[in-house]
């Protein structure tokens, strides 16, 4: 597995995200075991980041995090988020990145991961309730602790970022990046070029639909996060169909897969870029670890760069309001 550098931290270019094994998709939380084996394979293949956050599930994901990487531990480079939940209350509080709330976030995900230290710890989401320098003054503290070694903002804007790594060096952004998502290439991955910060993107296969595997919203159990994006509307499903049929062209060109293609074209966009791919099979995470040696040649990436764009926001109204802030 190639490597590259989120700020000062080294991890594999192909990482593993672990969400949708505990939320929101369809199976979720119904096969932890073949989800502990994922974990394990993608280990044994150089797949060493791992992305989680105390939200999914809640907290469950973690856990099973946690337990599938016992006795592992130095072999993972371990994300995990805060600010999606308050400890301190009210319960509807929603976001919640105050000091005190950020200190009891780490101390659970400590204790659930079993792991004395967090390799990226990102605010997954920026609280507009609280300023970014006093969020990240309080990690700086924790980085001391050495409770966490590096920090992350996840779906910041550029004037937080800026602020936030005036504080303190940001490591990396995370954000939604994908074939079928593309935005941040205007301001968010020249600014993190420009600070040296690494860029991580996730829902890189466009929530599955770029692997050509969903062919239907019958695909789809009725609590499926994704019956509320507006990209899978019935109306918008088929017209985005035709993006996958483009990607699957280039995939029987290249002799790879659609979610390989998908992929090794992000890994050419940032030197310090890594995919965070989800999913809770090992057939999947052996699939895309692979993308890590597929080349794509100038003509493939062209027709990549030349995509339609998606039809549809990639979040509903409500969720787009906590986005890019």
């Amino acid at each position: 597995m190639q490597k590259i550098t989120l700020g000062q931290l080294e991890v594999g270019r192909v990482g593993l995200g672990a969400m949708t094994m505990s939320a929101y998709y369809t199976g979720a939380g119904q096969f932890d075991e073949e989800a502990e084996r994922t974990i394990h394979r993608a280990l044994d293949l150089g797949v060493d980041f791992i992305d989680t956050a105390e939200i999914y599930g809640p907290y469950t994901n973690e856990e099973l995090v946690g337990r599938a990487i016992r006795g592992r531990r130095d072999e993972v480079v371990l994300a995990t988020k805060f600010g999606f939940i308050s400890h301190l209350g009210p319960a509807d509080r929603g976001l919640d990145s105050r000091p005190e709330n950020i200190r009891r976030s780490v101390e659970g995900s400590l204790r659930r991961l079993q792991t004395d230290y967090i390799d990226l710890y990102y605010q997954h989401r920026v609280d507009p309730a609280v300023p970014i320098e006093d969020v990240i003054g309080v990690l700086a503290d924790l980085v001391k602790a050495g409770k966490i070694r590096h920090i992350g903002l996840s779906e910041a804007g550029a004037e937080t970022i800026r602020r936030a790594h005036a504080i303190h060096p940001i490591a990396a952004l995370q954000t939604e990046y994908s074939l079928w998502t593309r935005d941040v290439q205007a301001e968010l991955l020249p600014l993190v070029k420009q600070l040296g910060i690494g860029f991580v993107a996730y829902s890189p296969l466009g929530r599955g639909f770029l692997t050509g595997k969903i062919r239907s919203l019958a695909d789809f159990a009725p609590d499926d996060f994704r019956l509320t994006n507006p990209r899978f509307s019935e109306e918008n499903f088929q017209a985005n169909l035709a993006l996958v049929h483009e990607v699957e062209s280039i995939a029987a060109d290249a002799g790879a897969t659609p979610a390989q293609i998908a992929l090794a074209w992000l890994l050419t966009r940032y030197e310090n870029l890594a995919v965070i791919p989800g999913t809770k099979r090992v057939e999947r995470v052996e699939e895309n670890a692979a993308a890590d040696s597929v080349e794509l040649s100038a003509e493939q990436l062209a027709r990549l760069n030349n995509l339609i764009p998606a039809v549809g926001e990639r979040y509903g109204e409500g969720d787009l309001s906590g986005i890019n802030q």
